[in-house]
C-alpha cells in the first residue's frame, strides 16, 4: 500500500551542521614528558566513536588548538574514559577549562592511575570503564583533526561484573550528550535482535536486565 503523501511529518531543512544526536561524552585522559612538565592532562570529548571491531579501534576528532592534541600528538597514545552520573561534573568541567591553566586531575580531586598496557598516557582510576589506545593515523579534516587508534586494552571496575563474569554495563549509570545538554540513560527498551527473539526470550532477557540494573540502584 503506497503511503498517503498528506500523512508525511513535516519537514525543515536546516544549512549542514553536526547534528547527529545523542552521543556519548567522555574524558580522555593523556600526558607526556615534553609537555606541561610531563602532568597529565583530560579533554572531554563528545566527538568518539568505534570503527572497527577486527582489530578493535575507535576514533577521537580535536582541534588543533588543545593541549590534548598535542599531547597525544606527542605520546601517540590516550585513554578514553567513560562517564557515570558521579563524574559528570568534572567530565564538564574539563571541557570548557584549559591544561594549560589548570591541573584538571587535581581541580576536579580525580586520581590518575597508570593505564594497562601504555607508557604515559594515565587512566582516571574513577571512571566505571577505561580503554587505553595507540594512535594509528591522523586525519586533517578541517576545524578538527581525527585521531584513529588501536585499543589495546579496557579496564572496569570490578562491581560490573557479575557473578558469571558478564560485563553489566547497564550498573555503570552512563550519560550521554544531545545538542547542547547533558542526559542520564533511560529505561531499557530492547536489546540487540530483539526485534526477532521469542516471547519468552524477550522477557527473560529484560528481566535480567532490569533486575542487573535494580540491583545496581539498590
Amino acid at each position: 500500500m503506497t503511503k498517503n503523501h498528506n500523512s508525511y511529518h513535516r519537514k525543515v531543512v536546516m544549512p549542514a551542521n553536526t547534528m547527529l544526536n545523542p552521543v556519548p561524552v567522555v574524558m580522555v585522559s593523556c600526558a607526556h614528558k615534553d609537555h606541561i612538565d610531563g602532568r597529565p592532562n583530560i579533554i572531554t570529548v563528545a566527538w568518539a566513536g568505534t570503527i572497527c571491531s577486527d582489530p578493535p579501534m575507535l576514533s577521537i576528532s580535536i582541534r588543533k588548538s588543545r593541549l590534548s592534541h598535542k599531547i597525544i600528538s606527542a605520546s601517540g597514545e590516550f585513554v578514553v574514559n567513560l562517564v557515570s552520573q558521579e563524574l559528570l561534573k568534572a567530565c564538564d568541567y574539563c571541557g570548557v577549562r584549559s591544561g594549560r591553566e589548570y591541573d584538571k586531575f587535581q581541580e576536579c580531586q580525580l586520581t590518575s592511575i597508570p593505564a594497562d598496557s601504555l607508557l604515559s598516557a594515565p587512566a582516571i582510576d574513577e571512571a566505571p570503564v577505561s580503554i587505553s589506545c595507540k594512535v594509528t593515523g591522523v586525519t586533517e579534516l578541517g576545524a578538527h583533526d581525527l585521531f584513529m587508534a588501536r585499543i589495546e586494552s579496557v579496564t572496569v571496575d570490578a562491581d560490573l561484573m557479575d557473578e558469571k563474569g558478564r560485563l553489566c554495563l547497564e550498573k555503570a549509570d552512563l550519560v550521554a550528550y544531545s545538542h547542547g545538554h547533558y542526559y542520564a540513560l533511560g529505561d531499557i527498551l530492547g536489546f540487540f535482535g530483539y526485534s526477532v527473539a521469542s516471547p519468552k526470550a524477550l522477557k527473560r532477557r529484560l528481566d535480567e536486565i532490569h533486575k542487573n540494573t535494580n540491583r545496581k540502584s539498590g
